[in-house]
């Protein structure tokens, strides 16, 4: 989990700590982890990450998951080719972000690299760029409508 997206505003963010509480309770802590690594790795941009993950964990076979609203600005984000190489990804469709993610210039740009949807469990196998636009239910809700929606301390 990162520490803060330089894109967004940092007002109105969650603390890492409570971003990261939130996740663990949704991921089942076997194929999906929730953990501040970024925050231990010292890295503040993606493709710093994912360079520092695989460094760390040189045998591990990581598929980098991404919402529809990340992909579709994700050529603004520093070497985003980069982190394209870096491993292969699967992209979560978002209500209203979905049209303009696989028309944006990162979509067109890997469109070589796209693969079926079917081949998503064979993805982390798979040498990159790879990735997949996954048919899956969506949910509109947004981490700044949770954090409005619960009650305060």
């Amino acid at each position: 989990m990162s520490p803060g997206n330089p894109l967004k505003p940092r007002s109105g963010m969650a603390p890492l700590a409570a971003r990261l509480d939130s996740a663990r309770k949704i991921a089942d802590g076997r194929r999906i982890v929730a953990t501040g690594i970024e925050a231990s790795l010292g890295t503040r941009y993606t493709a710093d990450t994912l360079h520092a993950l695989r460094r760390r964990f040189p045998r591990a076979q990581f598929v980098w998951v991404m919402g529809a609203d990340n992909l579709e600005q994700l050529s603004r984000w520093r070497r985003w080719r980069d982190i394209a190489a870096a491993m292969p990804f699967a992209v979560i469709p978002r209500p209203t972000y979905n049209h303009r993610a696989l028309a944006s210039p990162a979509a067109r740009g890997l469109r070589g690299s796209r693969r079926n949807a079917c081949l998503a469990p064979a993805l982390a196998g798979m040498a990159p760029p790879a990735w997949v636009f996954l048919p899956a239910p969506q949910n509109a809700a947004s981490a700044s409508a949770i954090r409005a929606a619960r009650p305060g301390p």
